[in-house]
Order: C-alpha cells, then structure tokens, then sequence
C-alpha cells in the first residue's frame, strides 16, 4: 500500500492552496513552502520509507510529466529540452521499471526531445498512446490502431479522442487568440487549465488518470494488487493521475512543486534537478537490489 501522511484522508488530501502575490516577502513564502512541505514531505529525505513499500513485492510502474518535470519551464516551449544528464537517468530507470512520459504536448513532439526507444509515450494528456500490445479492454479496443514503424515492429497507438485531433491542431492559433468567443462554435471541446495556459480539449471523458490506468492494463496490470505506480508531475493536469493513486490507496503521488500548491500528491519533489536525483536514486536502488537477489540464490 502506498503511504499517506498520517494526518490526511482522501478527503482532506488537498491541502490548502496558498498564494503570495508580494514578492518582497520572502519569509513568508519560505514558512509557507515549509508548511506545506509537512503535508507533502520531500520524496528524497523519504525514499527509504518509499522503498520500504516497494520491497513488498509489488512491481514499481513509473510514470513522468515532461514540462516542468524532466525539463525546466522556459518562455518559449520549443526549446524546453531535456539535458543529456535527465536523459542518461530517464533511460536507466527505464532499463530497471517499465516507465511512461504522460503530456500534454504531441506524442511526437515529447519523442523527438527524449529520444529514448525503452519508454513509453502518452500524448495530449492521454489522448495519443503509443505501445507495443495496446490493451485488451473491449471498450478501448474500437480506438486502437496497429500500425508498424519504419524498422518493422509492430505498435499500437491508442487514440480515444482521433475525430478531434485535426480540429485541434489547426485550430489552435486561433483559440489562443479569441478563446472565449470562438469556443461557442465548438460545442465538442472544452477550456481547461494548465500551467499559465488555456487548453482546449475534447469534451470525452478522458484525462491523465484514465492514460494511466490504460498503460497498466496494457502492461498486464488489471488490478492494483501487483502494482505500484509512481507519478511524478508538476501541472493542474497531473492531478488526475494523482487522484487515481490516492483513490486506489496504492502507489505515490509525487508533485514538482518550489511553491505551496493545492494538490492531492502526497509526497513531493522541488525542481527537476530533484527528479534526476530520484530517478537516479530508483535505479541504482533497483541494481542494488536485483544483486543482492542474485546472491542469494546462488548461496
């Protein structure tokens, strides 16, 4: 079972959001964060608790957002590139636990920054998935599509939202610009927020929750009796998955965050350097691990 902080239930797992305009009052921001942080406490000072859960015999999943998570947020979005560093640290967790990249942007679009060809890859929060064997729920199945790529192996890209897809990326210049008004002629989408964004989605019932629990039943997972994912994200979006974790009362929540933030996460990490610092920490944990198996059925 995953942990929670002792004084939180589900329904008090949102903590209260805290918001400081005044940028000259840096104390206050400081004792705020560090609130907070007693309601999500750092992944890093409790890894070692994490792991205690892991070592139960549940197969880790591991799932990341891109912006904000694996690379830092900067103005302009095509040059939010992943450092070769978080890339070496993605690829060997990914060697270690079957992981997935959940994000808003295209699919392909979060492949040709990671480049990595042992991950898995969600797009357009969850409406745009990638695997090799796609699921074998009857009701996902009408949105699958086999499809092989350009060295012969065979994928199958789930997509729940495809009627919708062309309209949005043709559109979407002229959304951003007269939003409000232009929306009326779309009865089909929907405005959400993101990360200082207005996005516009398909009004289907789908999100990054439901990405996740569609990569676990592709990956043989149909219950949370073997399982314990990981999430790591840092936007509003994210919180669908981790609403999932914390309803199911399996896995860990992990919320990128340098501010106190409303979130269900229940644990949290500060920046993206931190991330690679987990990441890093997961794998070489997962090594230690494995070698100390090996051991002992050899003794």
């Amino acid at each position: 079972m995953g942990y929670f902080p002792q004084s939180s239930s589900l329904s008090d797992m949102k903590s209260i959001f805290v918001e400081n305009s005044d940028e000259n009052n840096e104390e206050s921001a400081v004792c705020s964060y560090e609130s907070w942080l007693e309601n999500h406490p750092n992944a890093l000072e409790n890894f070692e608790e994490i792991l205690s859960i892991a070592n139960k015999g549940k197969e880790i999943v591991l799932f990341l957002d891109y912006d904000g998570t694996l690379s830092p947020i900067v103005e302009d979005p095509d040059q939010a590139h992943i450092s070769d560093a978080m890339r070496t640290a993605v690829r060997e967790v990914a060697f270690h636990f079957p992981t997935a990249i959940i994000s808003g942007r295209q699919r392909n679009k979060v492949y040709e920054f990671v480049k990595l060809r042992n991950v898995y890859y969600a797009g357009s929060h969850g409406m745009d998935i990638s695997t090799p064997l796609g699921s074998s729920n009857n009701q996902n199945q009408k949105h699958q599509t086999k499809v092989i790529d350009e060295n012969g192996n065979q994928f199958v890209n789930f997509l729940p939202a495809k009627e919708y897809l062309s309209t949005i990326q043709e559109d979407v210049g002229v959304l951003k610009e007269i939003v409000e008004s232009i929306m009326k002629a779309y009865p089909d989408f929907q405005i959400s927020g993101g990360r200082k964004v207005m996005e516009i989605r398909p009004k289907i019932n789908w999100d990054k929750g439901r990405a996740l629990l569609y990569l676990l039943d592709t990956l043989g997972f149909d219950n949370f009796n073997h399982v314990l994912p990981i999430y790591i994200g840092d936007d509003k979006t994210d919180e669908d998955a981790f609403k999932v974790i914390v309803e199911k009362g399996e896995g860990f929540p992990i919320i990128v965050s340098s501010v106190a933030k409303e979130t269900m996460a229940s644990f949290s990490l500060r920046d993206p350097s931190h991330v690679m610092t987990f990441l890093i920490r997961l794998a070489k944990w997962k090594r230690n691990y494995s070698s100390f198996i090996t051991k002992t059925k050899q003794s």
